[in-house]
């Protein structure tokens, strides 16, 4: 169903991958939008048990597309970094295929803005006091991983 790498001599393992999605903080998501239009927007996000998960308003227009339309990517890159005597990055970076569905589930909820805040945030009591004043507004979007791809890229 999913193609393979073209460049498979760039490829990066699965555990490559899955540590950059742990680590880095923010990526851009890319939905079917409006009108035939690709929608592709920058989130923060967990990853978490072969998951991601990315925290947001209940409404707007990313709600609607995942709405008409769950297939969703999402692509993550490193800071990247340059060989010695070298002009060029090289960047790894991951590519995720999959659905998105909603956490509706208050625990669940609780346990990944937990998870989330405490990755953004150095200070625990102040998630939590986030956590109670927006729990009742937040939307969590889980994107169940069908296929996923890393490769390294120099820039060159």
């Amino acid at each position: 169903m999913f193609r393979k790498m073209r460049k498979f001599k760039q490829q990066i393992s699965d555990e490559k991958c899955v540590e950059i999605l742990t680590n880095e903080p923010r990526g851009v998501l890319a939905l079917y939008g409006e009108n035939g239009y690709p929608y592709a927007l920058p989130l923060d996000h967990l990853y978490d048990d072969g998951k991601l998960y990315f925290h947001c308003a209940a409404e707007g227009h990313k709600i609607d597309a995942i709405k008409a339309n769950p297939h969703a990517s999402y692509c993550v890159m490193d800071e990247g970094f340059k060989k010695e005597n070298e002009w060029a990055l090289n960047i790894n970076s991951v590519i995720v295929f999959g659905k998105i569905s909603f956490v509706t589930d208050t625990d669940e909820k609780v346990r990944i803005l937990r998870l989330l805040g405490n990755k953004y945030n150095p200070d625990p009591q102040d998630v939590e006091r986030e956590i109670e004043k927006f729990l009742q507004r937040v939307c969590i979007l889980e994107l169940s991983i069908d296929h996923m791809t890393g490769k390294l890229v120099n820039e060159s």
